[in-house]
Order: structure tokens, then sequence, then C-alpha cells
């Protein structure tokens, strides 16, 4: 859901920015009809999708990486140790992108991404916190579901807001 929210949000860009979802589960499941019904409204049909298991190769070639919980980052890293500098969850890179700040015109998505690393430490990742956590609604009921992707509408607009609010016409 979340991809295919910032894949909408980005859609208009002068440069296109591929967009890969990739998980930590079997990819042999089929994604939930309640997915399919929640994203309706949002003008998203992900009849096409298919579930990719998350690989080192995958990885390798990302410029950003983002998991909606801490497991998927500690996963990406465990895949590959070198994009730990690029790995945050969701939250986590929305909260402390707004902290930095919009990215500027002149400035390279790396070294925003550099900026928003900060201080960030290894240790960080061997604690859970519910506010950097995006619920799993998987196998929950479709008022869940709706409210995850409400969430993720949120999230995924601040997220293009700072990443390329100017050529989007509009800020974090």
């Amino acid at each position: 859901m979340a991809a295919a929210l910032l894949t909408q949000q980005i859609r208009d860009l002068t440069d296109p920015v591929e967009v890969v979802s990739a998980g930590v589960r079997k990819t042999d499941s089929t994604v939930p009809d309640e997915v399919f019904e929640v994203m309706a409204p949002y003008g998203i049909d992900l009849t096409g999708h298919r579930k990719q298991k998350m690989t080192a190769p995958l990885l390798e070639n990302a410029d950003l990486i983002i998991g909606m919980g801490r497991r998927h980052v500690q996963e990406a890293i465990l895949l590959d140790p070198p994009c730990w500098p690029q790995a945050f969850t969701l939250k986590e890179l929305v909260r402390r992108g707004a902290e930095v700040g919009p990215r500027r015109p002149d400035q390279g998505i790396r070294s925003w991404i550099d900026a928003v690393q900060g201080d960030r430490t290894r240790e960080s990742l061997a604690h859970r916190s519910a506010s950097d956590e995006v619920d799993d609604p998987f196998g929950g009921s479709l008022d869940r579901y709706q409210w995850t992707a409400q969430e993720l509408a949120g999230l995924t607009a601040q997220l293009a807001g700072l990443l390329w609010g100017e050529e989007l016409g509009r800020t974090g």
C-alpha cells in the first residue's frame, strides 16, 4: 500500500523515480482483498501487483530503503549491511526529515538522506518504538486496513513533500 501511495504522490515528477515494494514474508501469498477495497478510494488498482521478497541485490541498488516497521529495516541491514545509512522506517524518515527540513532545490537526495541520518546509531535498531511502527493490518478487520491506508497516505504525502516539494509544488 505504501509503495502504491508514494508512487501516486510522485507521479508528476519531471525525473521519474522508481518505487519498488518488497517484504519479509513469503512471496507466494496473495494481496488480501481488503487492500484492493481500501486502495480504490485513492484511485489505486493493485490487481497487477506481485509480491516479492526483499533480497540483497534489490537493496544494493536502492537509494533509499523504507520499512513499515523496525523489523523490515533490521532485515534489510542483515541482508545488505552497507545499506544502513539509507534504511529507515517510514515514520522515522518522515519525523527526522521534518526536523532537517525539506530537501533544497540545489541538494541531492543522497545529501538530504545523509542529513536525515545525522547522529542515528545502529544500536537504535535494537529497540522497538511504537512511534516508528506502521500498524500491519494483515489478517485484521477492514477498519484496520482503512486506518492503515489513511496513515500511509498521510505519511507518503509528507515524505513526497520533504523530498520533492518544490517540484511537486508543495513542501513538507
